[in-house]
């Protein structure tokens, strides 16, 4: 009798509990099985929903790459999960993200997770729709007209220059990741939302970069806002950010522009007063956050990426130097045959080509999200009205069919031209569509800047070799990069 208490008792204790589990993902899996528009005779896409409520949102965070390789080699290149407590189909390769992309509006809209909606705010471009983000972009498109561009050319090479003069002069470890960050950080203050440098002390800087780290680290959590949650983390650094930002908005309402250029954060202040609207002072500050945001965590990425692969690939750093010096740029002490301006830039297709190649292997945002505003089908699947939709970048790069030898690092491919109709959605770094990146002629000549400047005056060397890439939620070397720096000696 008491073997069988025990026996009843360890079933009852170990066993039901199991079978219930498993009974709950079942019918998680069958609920969402079931939930296929009828009208559609297609299928859903094959893959997993995961566990009931949290789907595989914590095997996405914790593995990121690892768990979306094994998603695409299982299922192939569009197939369903559970993401961020939504249905979500995560699709991939040129032709199904053509459709996603140029569909906005018809097939899809934009909406990121919950989480990102609640730190980033409403008022921001990324989470606006129709008319309202047809009229912020064109706003904020004036600061990245080709006038605009060259006016931030002196301050790009004077922020450069100081920090690459430090790391010179260190004569040791630099961990380049963290310090691209902060100098594209000092850059995106300084261009975007006009904070002078006298304005940005080292302590200021300082609390202002850790408060956007902790909130970028948290952009991508659970939506509940307990204390110590992510979500909660992420909203007292944005309020931090806010608070500094609200300054600089006070201080500019205070005072007439007598700048040589305007930038977005007083473009925006302007539209509003000129069209007679109410300055909405929560709308400017998720704003400039986002615009700090893109202006930075995202050339922050490409540039470490940029110096990994041309530490890696000497040959292609030499090649670098001769179209410098071919340009007469090579020699950065001679003032008066090498100012940097557009039209030079411009002309520096290798370099192009090498910010390209740099791009399409380690693209610093790995996809853009969307959710159907009706059941359509995609390749043969259908996608439910309603479940959101992941497009991925760096997944349509690994496939693209175009592109021979793709894990090689061979800027000389985007030398030639390809045809235009069957390559523009196998190479898509800034997305494309409607809402395609604002600021990315910014950064390409940010990164042309940032080039010219490392390859001028820098030789280095990566101390650990080749990195771990890991995506947070942009792509970053797990080891910060450490690397050391030689002065050039002007031989190429």
């Amino acid at each position: 009798m008491g073997l069988y208490t025990l026996f009843a008792s360890a079933l009852c204790t170990l066993v039901l509990p199991l079978l219930l589990f498993l009974a709950a993902v079942k019918l998680w899996e069958f609920y969402w099985v079931s939930g296929r528009d009828p009208g559609s005779r297609a299928p859903l896409p094959p893959g997993t929903m995961g566990l009931p409520f949290f789907g595989e949102t914590l095997q996405m965070v914790l593995q990121r790459r690892k768990f979306l390789q094994m998603k695409r080699r299982k299922y192939g290149f569009i197939y369903k999960t559970h993401l961020f407590g939504r249905p979500t189909v995560r699709i991939m390769g040129a032709e199904n993200v053509r459709q996603i992309l140029l569909g906005e509006h018809k097939l899809v809209a934009v909406r990121w997770p919950a989480s990102v909606r609640t730190i980033l705010g409403s008022g921001c471009l990324s989470n606006l729709h129709d008319s309202r983000h047809k009229n912020r972009k064109k706003v904020i498109m004036k600061a990245f007209s080709r006038e605009a561009l060259e006016n931030y050319i002196p301050a790009i090479e004077e922020e450069i220059a100081r920090s690459v003069a430090q790391w010179l002069a260190g004569g040791s470890c630099v961990l380049v990741y963290p310090e691209v960050k902060r100098l594209m950080f000092r850059i995106a203050i300084r261009i975007l939302l006009g904070f002078e440098p006298r304005q940005s002390d080292r302590d200021t800087e300082q609390q202002l970069v850790e408060a956007f780290e902790e909130m970028v680290r948290n952009l991508f959590s659970l939506p509940i806002d307990v204390p110590f949650s992510g979500l909660y983390r992420g909203l007292k650094a944005r309020n931090v950010i806010h608070a500094k930002i609200e300054e600089n908005i006070k201080a500019k309402m205070a005072k007439d522009s007598d700048t040589r250029y305007k930038d977005a954060l007083r473009l925006l202040m302007e539209h509003t007063q000129k069209n007679g609207e109410q300055l909405n002072m929560q709308e400017l500050k998720e704003s400039a956050t986002e615009l700090l945001f893109g202006g930075h965590e995202t050339t922050a990425s490409a540039a470490t990426s940029l110096i990994t692969f041309l530490g890696l690939h000497y040959d292609v750093l030499q090649k670098v130097r001769k179209e410098l010096k071919a340009k007469g740029l090579l020699c950065s002490n001679n003032q008066d045959n090498n100012q940097l301006n557009i039209e030079v830039l411009e002309h520096l297709k290798y370099i192009g080509s090498v910010i390209k190649e740099t791009l399409r292997l380690c693209p610093p945002v790995p996809g853009g999200f969307r959710v159907a505003l009706k059941t359509f089908e995609l390749n043969g699947y259908q996608i439910p009205k309603g479940w959101n939709v992941i497009y991925s970048i760096c997944d349509t790069h690994d496939v693209a069919e175009l592109i021979p030898n793709k894990e090689d690092f061979n800027p000389d491919r985007f030398m030639s031209p390809h045809p235009e109709d069957s390559s523009r959605f196998s190479f898509i770094p800034f997305g494309g569509g409607l809402r395609s990146c604002v600021g990315k002629e910014f950064a390409k000549i940010l990164l042309k800047i940032f080039t010219v400047q490392l390859a001028r005056n820098c030789d280095w060397q990566l101390l650990n070799g080749p990195p771990t890439m890991k995506t947070g939620p942009t792509v970053y070397p797990v080891d910060n990069l450490p690397t050391r720096f030689t002065s050039f000696n002007g031989i190429a």
